[in-house]
């Protein structure tokens, strides 16, 4: 009897730990990321090897497996192609802006300047400020007539930045960083926190000056967090819709800042071709997480 009883209350503690009412209380979550996240990528998946496509509600129609066919459409699709290269070059400018940026002016603040405060609130007013209306701001700014055009006078670009084909997705990384600064900020200033000022004191001491005491402490003390901003700068990258889609008229000009997701959006709903929008949806994910993958790994290493 008392073995059996043992054998329950293993089961059970296996299963709802030594406190279920915690695990009850985070059952709601549980709910809420199997039906928004989970349920979601397991149906594009299976999306992605069939020829699926939508009909009218009660319409029941065979939906077949195709296999591989839908990756290979989308691999030969010199449109699909062109989005990942537009991708990478925004990667290319975002992910490394982010991370000096943020880094250095995190930097600056956590040393102590004036108006430290103020500096904190205009850098994260734009992470809070709804896209829309920034995009608004930066369309003004960078149009052909724009504050930019008339501040730099004959060296403005023509076309103008926005409606360039070499010129809107880097355009467009500038705004994205300008916007998510604020954010990563906040992270490496919570991770400065728990940079002992002694080793400071003692690198000073020893007579470091402000960029070896950046080099050989600052950094590799935040380096958990760098790893945090790398990967969270290239999932957010790598997601980028509402920029292009608002800034470049939904990525033009003739193709030139069109994403990945802008590209799902355009081919599954505008278009009815939500297979092929699927798999285009795994090409990404499997992109980003090799990516997230090998910038944890380049920063372990170093």
């Amino acid at each position: 009897m008392s073995t059996a009883t043992g054998d329950l209350r293993t089961t059970r503690r296996r299963w709802w730990g030594r406190q279920p009412i915690g695990s009850l209380f985070a059952l709601p979550y549980l709910v809420f990321v199997v039906t928004i996240f989970a349920y979601p990528l397991g149906f594009a998946v299976w999306i992605a090897f069939h020829d699926y496509f939508f009909t009218a509600p009660g319409v029941d129609v065979p939906k077949p497996f195709v296999g591989f066919d839908n990756f290979a459409a989308v691999l030969t699709d010199p449109q699909v192609l062109e989005s990942f290269r537009n991708i990478g070059v925004f990667l290319v400018i975002n992910v490394p802006l982010t991370v000096v940026l943020s880094l250095v002016l995190a930097t600056a603040l956590d040393g102590g300047i004036r108006w430290a405060a103020g500096y904190r609130i205009a850098f994260y007013v734009p992470y809070l400020t709804a896209s829309v209306s920034l995009v608004g701001v930066w369309m003004l700014l960078f149009s052909s007539g724009g504050l930019v055009n008339e501040v730099l006078g004959p060296l403005a670009p023509n076309p103008s930045w926005l409606v360039n084909s070499s010129l809107a997705m880097p355009s467009i990384a500038l705004f994205v960083t300008w916007k998510q600064l604020g954010f990563y900020i906040l992270l490496y200033l919570a991770a400065l926190q728990s940079v002992p000022r002694e080793l400071h004191e003692s690198a000073e001491t020893d007579g470091a000056n402000a960029w070896q005491r950046f080099r050989n402490v600052t950094v590799p003390g935040v380096r958990g967090t760098t790893v945090l901003v790398l990967v969270l700068a290239i999932i957010t990258g790598a997601n980028l819709f509402t920029e292009p889609y608002l800034l470049t008229n939904g990525g033009g000009p003739d193709g030139a800042s069109v994403t990945p997701v802008l590209l799902i959006y355009q081919r599954g709903i505008q278009q009815q071709n939500p297979d092929t929008a699927a798999a285009i949806g795994m090409l990404l994910v499997i992109v980003v997480g090799v990516l997230s993958l090998a910038a944890n790994r380049i920063n372990r290493e170093r």
